[in-house]
């Protein structure tokens, strides 16, 4: 409650966020198993002697150098610069608890994408086997890379210790860190199955055609077997209320998640029954088409991810609305208004009901929730009456497990049903 609220008309800070962090984690596993995928793959035109695979490889280097240097830097630079701006407290902390953190995984990018241009640009200056070593460096400090970040991105809904102790190696090393680390390389490797189908799609000559997407294909195996027991494994370590949650506690949430699963299995059925057993019929449309069934698999469940987060942006510890577990007494006791530094309405005097309501609305709820658009408060109002509305406030977080409690005093949780009382299906009071 110290920073200004950024204000996005229809869209909301929230669902700006998951565009970006969606489109730079498809990009990140990519760039994961892309990279092993390279090295590999050069390793086996060695072992076979094979110009026209060496040829394949050497060809798509390039590809990868572009999406994953390019478009991956640009939606990083894109998620620090939108999470800073919807949440600076929650992006504040988690600098300040992880900065050595950050530090490494900066250092082995910085060797990730060095490794890459070497790589890219080596092919004729170096001697195979050192060609082949870069390869290897640069699989091994982007999947660092992911190690590192797995670290923070599972810290936020499994803390573990450090909310007692405040320990960097407790919060980095917490409950789900092996099972999402697990599940993320994982995904890698079906995503690069996904593109690398693609890529073989289009080649012209027929019999190598097949063996590239035979081979492309099988890359989507250990996939099939090893995701549903990440996920399990996953799922069992989240906190209760995160399962409760997935598992029908929010509609929306759970609907999302079985369609994340349902589609899963059309992918690696399309996959196994398509370009592994009859690779010679594989054609670039129905490549193009299981490839992004696979992007909209990859979002649906990071979105799933983020949501089971909730009522917390860092699980136990902040709030969604950036409001501190140990701040939740002395906000109360001061007031929304008052302690909120940003606020243009210092308090909730009766006389000022719909001004104040939409300022306690635009400092505790708008972190989450639009006035009209993704979300929006009007249509998810409509039809209350002040007495329903007012209960809603009062037991909000024991209504629904998922949203924050309200922090207002008796004379803003008043202004505040006023405010959304009033509002009609343009949302406008």
């Amino acid at each position: 409650m110290n920073y200004p609220v950024w204000d996005i008309p229809y869209l909301g800070g929230s669902s700006v966020v998951a565009g970006i962090a969606i489109l730079h984690v498809l990009i990140a596993h990519f760039a994961v198993g892309g990279s092993l995928f390279l090295a590999l793959t050069e390793r086996k035109a060695y072992r076979e002697n094979d110009e026209r695979v060496l040829a394949f490889v050497r060809r798509d280097s390039l590809l990868f150098l572009l999406i994953t240097l390019v478009l991956g830097a640009v939606t990083g630079v894109g998620i620090w610069f939108a999470i800073g701006l919807v949440n600076p407290a929650a992006t504040s902390a988690l600098i300040h608890i992880f900065v050595w953190g950050w530090a490494i995984e900066w250092v082995f990018f910085l060797v990730e994408v060095t490794a890459a241009l070497v790589y890219y640009y080596g092919w004729d200056r170096m001697d195979r086997a050192t060609h082949l070593k870069v390869g290897w460096i640069y699989y091994g400090s982007a999947w660092m890379s992911l190690a590192v970040i797995n670290g923070i991105l599972t810290f936020m809904l499994t803390p573990g210790k450090w909310v007692q102790t405040g320990s960097f190696w407790d919060g980095f090393f917490n409950p789900t860190y092996l099972p999402s680390l697990c599940w993320r390389t994982v995904i890698t490797f079906a995503l690069t199955s996904l593109y690398a189908m693609a890529a073989a799609a289009a080649v012209r000559e027929p019999g190598f055609r097949a063996k590239m997407v035979r081979y492309a294909a099988r890359w989507m195996i250990p996939a099939f077997f090893l995701m549903p027991l990440c996920g399990l494994w996953y799922f069992l370590k989240m906190p209760p209320m995160a399962r409760e949650i997935a598992a029908g506690g929010a509609p929306a949430v759970t609907v999302f998640l079985m369609f994340s699963i349902l589609l899963s299995g059309l992918v690696f059925g399309f996959a196994y029954f398509g370009p592994f057993r009859r690779p010679e019929t594989f054609s670039t449309p129905f490549a193009v088409l299981i490839l992004l069934l696979g992007f909209v698999v990859t979002g649906t469940a990071e979105w799933v991810r983020e949501a089971v987060r909730k009522p917390y942006v860092i699980y136990d510890y902040m709030y969604a609305n950036a409001v501190r577990v140990d701040e939740v007494d002395r906000i109360r006791g001061a007031g929304v208004l008052a302690s909120a530094k940003w606020s243009l309405v210092q308090a909730a005097d009766g006389t000022n009901d719909l001004r104040a309501g939409r300022e306690v609305f635009r400092v505790q709820c708008q972190s989450c929730h639009t006035v009209v658009g993704y979300n929006g408060i009007n249509l998810l109002v409509k039809g209350w009456t002040p007495e329903v509305t007012d209960i809603q406030l009062r037991h909000l977080d024991t209504l629904k497990g998922f949203m924050p409690p309200f922090l207002g005093n008796d004379a803003e949780r008043r202004a505040l049903t006023a405010w959304l009382c009033s509002l009609d299906r343009k949302g406008r009071p």
